[in-house]
């Protein structure tokens, strides 16, 4: 939940950047979540979500499918995880053991001009653990969030940190430009994704280049 003093969002993702496993793969949401990964630790292997509110956890978790031997991070928000709590019950019901889903709790839909959420104190772990996520918990210090870095991620489903952050409301400028085009093609060349070729009637073939 929430509390009164609050790191902020670049506390959290300093304790990422320093301790992300060699082969993960991290997709962020929009807005600073994105912006500010980027200028923090920007590689190939990020997923930059733009314009697609309430996405980043279903795109995270076929990652998490198609990628089984690599540990998966999704960024995302309150208030997008409000918008489409479906995600975390089929997250529950799916338990990839290598997704970790590291949830910013600031109380305020951040990238769309700092509007206060309808319930800014909600038990977002409870209600992941409701929703079959066993290992969900709250997160009040990035200290906190180091040593459950550190914890073993393996054999029990997916992970829910709620790190609770004080909003970040003024814009973070990114060191590249955030396209979805080039942001998906780097990302697929980074995991050796074959590309999709559509044909003119539908369907469509992979091509390994």
């Amino acid at each position: 939940m929430v509390n009164a003093a609050r790191p902020s969002r670049a506390d959290y993702y300093q304790v990422l950047a320093d301790r992300l496993p060699a082969n993960a793969l991290v997709v962020t949401s929009l807005g600073n979540a994105s912006y500010l990964w980027a200028a923090m630790h920007h590689a190939p292997e990020n997923f930059y979500v733009e314009d697609a509110m309430g996405l980043a956890l279903p795109l995270a978790l076929g990652l998490a499918i198609a990628q089984p031997a690599r540990p998966i991070f999704v960024v995302e928000g309150d208030g997008a995880v409000l918008m489409h709590l479906g995600a975390l019950v089929t997250i529950g019901a799916v338990a990839a053991d290598n997704l970790t889903v590291l949830l910013i709790q600031n109380g305020v839909h951040a990238a769309s001009g700092g509007q206060a959420l309808t319930n800014a104190g909600l038990d977002l772990a409870q209600l992941a653990r409701s929703a079959g996520i066993a290992r969900a918990e709250n997160v009040a210090t990035p200290e906190a969030f180091a040593a459950a870095m550190g914890a073993a991620k393996t054999g029990h489903g997916a992970r829910v940190l709620v790190l609770s952050t004080k909003p970040d409301i003024e814009v973070v400028r990114p060191p590249i430009t955030l396209d979805p085009v080039l942001t998906k093609h780097r990302f697929m060349s980074a995991i050796g994704a074959p590309r999709y070729v559509p044909t003119l009637f539908g369907g469509g073939r992979l091509a390994h280049d």
